[in-house]
Order: structure tokens, then sequence, then C-alpha cells
């Protein structure tokens, strides 16, 4: 049995930080599979229960310098973190910044001002840059490199010039350029935390919802207690603009309920007794008691959370590129870094040939510093501009703000790699009830053959799970019934014995009958789009029933809009061809499957697959699951209360269809994003590279450009947050 845990992970900083994290826990015994999250510093791991042993992947980890946590702490740790360390550096910072403009200028030199390099430039690279130092050794002594040494070596050489230069060796004092790459390189960490707190607000915002305390009624008496004393049953008094504290069904009083933070609705929606409400969600006028249904992780609202986090912590494939040039990234700079130090200290003059012509528009060229010197300027500025953290979060920062504006939507991203699948979808496959029907028949129509039999069906279809059965569960019956052996056949129908007869219920279309009557009231129902259902006793027709679904009110624009967009629409059903006919041309559908089993539709997905089709399909998640499954993309419908759909990628809340549309033009703006960033992460490191090896650009202003990159794929990413669904 495979069960699978969530851990977070303390002291990443960069992509080569969460190569290495999973590279240590997958060495562990009992892992079957590990995902580590540089976005939101998580790592889920799968693993085999009878094996596997915590401690050890906990100390594997801590020994290339991070750390795991079973306590999930708020993001705001990390960031709170970085902000004192950016407070701190900034004083250092500003006669750091004096002392290296007057040196860039030369404008002011002074005796002595070595001493005082030193001295700021010790405190920042070896003090509050402690922690990186501190990973980066610990990451070179287990062979898990990441950016933290490329920072490590790029101060550490800038710092011992000024050693070099106090003990007599004929070298440049760049000691003050260490403690400015240290306190660039910690402004962009801050930045970046203070950027990934913005990406993660969708998930701050679901844990916002929920309300602290209730009010419920013990004894008669009216309590407060806090939210997490709340069991099931407890009945709750909730007054206009309060919070509902958690799920349960109103016994008393009716109300409009604001759902909009939790299901993308705008529009209250008008609640009454024995109707459900959702934790969280917002009384707006009228007095009502709810009695609890779920509390804790069963509640909708932590479900909703649980399905955001999942996704998040989820990859897209095209991320596997970017992993595989993460990996070898570390190494490869610190070689192109040897190999520019040691073509400016060999060869200075073929090296200084360029910078020599651009030193009177760059004031940080200095053409006249010896070879050693100029050797260690370009070799610094190479191993700090170097950025693997941006590679790192194109990918998973994306996927984080899009599955962010999708749960605001009502749009529940489950599995990241269909961001990059709905891209290609070019068929779209509706199962029609509960998807383009509103799934909640009702009796329409009833042609009593013998006395009795609507009672006697009501009776045995009150013990049945299908949806049709819906239309049967709130008619009273005048008879009492016997009722045994009743049995239920996916696609077929249901049986019992009724008082010792053998009664079958089940859909039909075309019957061998001779009775006119019979026959012409079967054409009328289906023509009216109703699904008939006829009675048989001892195989005998005894009555017949017409059943009609109201198709939602959405759905035609919903197929237009998805028309419009160049997708071929396919209806499946297992109604009778009537009916589908019916609703097909309703909808404008020219494609459709009529009475389909269950077990069929996954053939039909099969086939359109076969043909060369990427298809979605959209369906209830029940009788839909193996469909669902099979399509390139699964698209589920919510009902109610239950948005726990483990066949779908995609869940759509509240069953509302005009998300279907939503959901694909979210995915399709995401994957765009993810693309974007890795070009503008790779073209970056491709130009940036080569520029500092060739000596024009300075350590500190590297380090700059490094930092920015990485904000660069974060903002991007939150531009998401603009686009209008």
């Amino acid at each position: 049995m495979v069960k699978t845990k969530t851990l977070e992970v303390k002291g990443m900083h960069c992509a080569s930080c969460a190569v290495n994290v999973k590279k240590a826990i997958e060495g562990s015994e009992g892992v079957i599979d590990v995902n580590v999250n540089i976005a939101t510093n998580k790592a889920t791991i799968s693993y085999d229960p009878s094996k596997v042993n915590f401690e050890e992947i906990f100390k594997n980890v801590e020994k290339i310098g991070y750390s795991l946590s079973a306590e999930m702490e708020k993001q705001d740790s990390d960031y709170k973190r970085a902000k004192i360390k950016i407070i701190l550096s900034s004083i250092l910072m500003v006669p750091s910044f004096v002392l290296m403009v007057l040196d860039m200028t030369h404008l002011l030199m002074f005796q002595r001002m070595i001493y005082v390099n030193l001295i700021l430039s010790a405190v920042m690279v070896y003090g509050i840059g402690f922690e990186v130092q501190r990973r980066a050794l610990k990451g070179l002594f287990h062979n898990a490199l990441n950016m933290d040494l490329l920072i490590f070596l790029g101060t550490t050489a800038a710092f011992f010039t000024g050693i070099l230069n106090l003990i007599g060796i004929n070298v440049a004092d760049f000691s003050y350029v260490g403690a400015m790459i240290m306190f660039f390189h910690l402004l962009g960490k801050y930045l970046e935390e203070l950027a990934k707190g913005n990406a993660s607000k969708a998930i701050k915002s679901l844990l916002d919802l929920s309300a602290k305390k209730a009010h419920i009624i013990v004894d008669d008496t009216e309590i407060e207690v806090n939210i997490e004393e709340l069991d099931v049953d407890d009945v709750m008094v909730i007054r206009p603009f309060e919070k509902i504290p958690t799920d349960g069904v109103i016994i008393e009083g009716s109300s409009s309920i604001d759902e909009s933070m939790v299901t993308g609705e705008p529009l209250p929606v008008d609640k009454s007794v024995g109707d459900e409400v959702i934790g969280g969600t917002i009384n707006e006028n009228g007095f009502i008691k709810v009695k609890v249904t779920k509390v804790g992780k069963d509640t909708f609202l932590a479900k909703l959370i649980d399905l955001v986090e999942q996704a998040q912590g989820s990859k897209v494939p095209i991320q596997a590129f970017a992993d595989k040039i993460t990996a070898y990234f570390v190494p490869t700079v610190v070689i192109i870094a040897t190999v520019t130090f040691s073509f400016w200290y060999l060869f200075p003059q073929l090296a200084k040939s360029v910078s020599l012509h651009l030193s009177t528009l760059l004031p940080w060229i200095n053409p006249t510093l010896n070879r050693l010197s100029a050797a260690i300027f370009a070799s610094v500025a190479t191993l700090v501009i170097a950025c693997p953290c941006a590679l790192g979060l194109a990918t998973p920062v994306a996927l984080m703000v899009g599955s962010g504006v999708g749960a605001k939507n009502g749009i529940l991203i489950r599995n990241g790699a269909v961001i990059q699948t709905a891209k290609d979808i070019d068929t779209v496959i509706f199962d029609k009830t509960g998807t383009l029907t509103y799934g909640k028949p009702k009796l329409a129509d009833v042609l009593e053959i013998e006395k009795g039999g609507l009672d006697t069906l009501v009776s045995i279809e009150k013990l049945s799970s299908h949806p049709i059965a819906r239309a049967f569960q709130d008619i009273k019956t005048n008879n009492s019934y016997n009722i045994e052996e009743f049995r239920e056949t996916s696609g077929v129908g249901i049986s019992a014995k009724v008082n010792g007869l053998s009664f079958t219920a089940k859909k039909i279309s075309k019957i061998e009958n001779k009775n006119e009557e019979i026959l012409d009231t079967i054409k009328t129902f289906e023509e009216k789009g109703e699904t008939v259902l006829g009675l048989f006793k001892e195989e005998k027709l005894v009555g017949i029933f017409g059943i009609e679904d109201t198709i939602k009110e959405t759905a035609k624009k919903t197929i237009n809009t998805l028309k419009t967009m160049g997708f071929e629409i396919i209806m499946i059903t297992g109604d009778n061809k009537n009916v589908a006919s019916n609703v097909a041309e309703m909808l404008g559908i020219k494609r459709f499957y009529a009475e389909v089993l269950p077990e069929d539709k996954i053939k039909i997905v099969r086939e359109l697959q076969d043909e060369g089709r990427k298809v979605a399909f959209v369906g209830d998640g029940v009788n839909d699951a193996p469909a669902l499954k099979q399509a390139d993309v699964g698209i589920a419908m919510g009902t109610g209360t239950d948005i726990a759909i483990e066949a779908g990628d995609i869940v759509l809340v509240k069953g509302n269809i005009e998300n279907v549309v939503k959901a694909i033009e979210l995915s399709r703006e995401t994957f765009k994003k993810i693309k974007q960033n890795l070009f503008w992460a790779l073209f970056y490191n491709v130009i940036a590279i080569p520029i500092a090896a060739m000596g024009l650009l300075h350590p500190a202003i590297a380090e700059i450009a490094m930092a920015f990159s990485s904000i660069n794929v974060i903002t991007n990413s939150l531009r998401l947050n603009k686009l209008k669904l």
C-alpha cells in the first residue's frame, strides 16, 4: 500500500536546492516517488509504510544543508526571516555602496580604506550571509551543488582580494564587492519571498475564510465555542452578516448566502430548510439554525484548500526539461567561471581587447587592472550572474498563480499536467445527465396500465442510487409494500420482489406491443424530450412514466462558445435516441451517442483517441469515472458540497457548465506563462553569462541582474491574476 506525505522544506532558495533535496529523499529506503516544489517549499513523498524510515530521510536532507518539518508553517515565516536579513544588511549596505561608487569612479581614495572594506564585507558575507555559506559548504561536501555555492565562491573570492592586497600581493581590492553581492542576493531573496507570498494568496485567502468561533445550542441555551470544538449534529445559530462556521444543513429559517469566495458564483444563493450551506460563506440577511454535517478535514473548505495545494505541488511535463538543465547548471557555471579566470589570466591582452573599447561607456571597467585582478573581476561576475532560480521558478509559480485564479472562479485544477495537455484538445465530449442537464429529474407524465403501478415504482425507486431515482424521492405512496431481493444493474435497470411478485423498472424506447395507445404514449413522451421508464410485473408492462430533466440555461451558450473556439462537440448519454436527438437539437450538437452503457463511454473516448483526437470529457464523476480517467483531460462537475471527485483532472465547483470554457482558457493562459517564463530564464542565462565572462559587467551589477531575472519570472506569472474569465 502506497501512502503520501507532504513536508515543509526549510532553507531552499533555488531550483538546484529542490533538485538536491529530491535526490536526498529519493536515496532513502521505501521512498517510491518525490516531488519538491520550490514555489511552495514543500516536498510530497509517496512511500511504502512498511519500509520507509522518516528519521533517515530527515537526516539525509540535513546533511546537505536543509531541513524538513512535518509542521506546516505559513510562508510568512520565510518572508519574515528574509525581511530581517535585508534590514540588517541595508544598514551595512550604505557605507559599502558609497565606498564602491567612490572606488568605481575614482573620485576618492583614502588610506586604510581596505580595513573598512574588509570589516564591512566580513560582517555582511560571513555574518548576515552565514546561512548561505553554510549551505554552500554542506552541499559541496555532499556533492549537492546549488546556487549558494556560486554566491559563496563569488563573495569569498572578492573578500580575499582584500586579504591578499593587505599582505602585499599585487591585486585590486574587491572586498567591498563581496558585501554588495551578498546584499543584492539577500534583497533578491526577500523580493522573491514577497512575490511568492502574492502568488500564494489563493491559499491564504481560503485559510482566512474560516470562522474562529461558533454559537451553538446546548440544553436550550446558546453558547459560544471555538470552531475546533464543533461536533457533527451540533446546532449552530447564525445571524445576518455572520460567517457560517462549518458545513451543515439548514433546519430552521431561510436566508441568502454569499458563496462567491468558494464557488466563484457572484450572486447570493437563496437557501431554506433542507439546503446545504458551506463553512466560510456569509449569511446575508436571515436568521438561520444549521445542523453541523462536517467538521475539520471533511469540510468543503478543507477539501478545497487540499485540492489547490495538490495542484500547486504537482508537476507540468515541460518542467522536466528545466529540471534536467538545473541538474547540470551549477557545475557548468563553475567550469565556465574557471575557464574565464584562466583565459583572463593567461591571455590578458586578448581578453581585454573587447572591454577596452567599452571602458569609456562603462565606468566600472578599469583597463589598468593587472591580469590577476581582471581575471578575478570577470570570473566573479560570471559566477554571480548565473541564475538557476529563474529556471526553477518558471513552472511552479505560474502553476501556483493559475490554480489560485481557478479556485477563485470555482475551477479546481487537481493535476498540473493538465495545464500542458489542455492546449492540444480538439474534441469535447459532454455527458448529458447532470452535465448539460441539471441531473434533477422530475416525474412529468404517467400512464398506469394497472392501478397501483406508480406506488409500486416509487417504493422500489426509493432504494435506488441512480439519478433517475431522484424523480421519485419526494412522492408519497398510499400503500406499504414488502420489498425483497432488490437489485440494481448499471445501465440496465432495477428489480425487486414486491409482496412476493417480481417487478422490473427500466428505460424503454421500442417495445413489442400491438396496443396503439401504449406505443403512441411512448412516442408522445419521447417527443417532449422525456426519458421513458417502463414498469414490468412478471415481465408484463404495467406502467409507463415520463421523466424530464431540464437543460441548463447556460448549456447552449457554452456549446456555442466552444464551437467558436474550434472544438468538435459530442454528446453521450444512456438515454434513448429520441431523447438524445431532442436535447442535441436544442443545443446545436450534431454528433451524439445514445443508449450508451457506462462501460461503453470509455470505449468511445478510446476510439476518438485512436483517430488521433485529443479529448476532453465532461461528466459528473460517478458513472463517468472511467471515461474521465481515459480522456486526455477529465473535467468533473462538482455537486453540492462534494468536490472530492478523484476521477477528474479539473473539478468544476457547483457544476457550473460555463466554467468548462473558463477552465480551458485558464489552462491555455497558464501554460503560455510557463513557456514565456522558461524562454526568458533561458534567454537571460544564455546572454548574460557570456557578457559577464567578457568582463563587461561589474559583479555587483551582475548580482542585481541575477535577482531581477527571478523577480521577472514571478511578476510575469502574477499577471495571470488579471485574467478575466
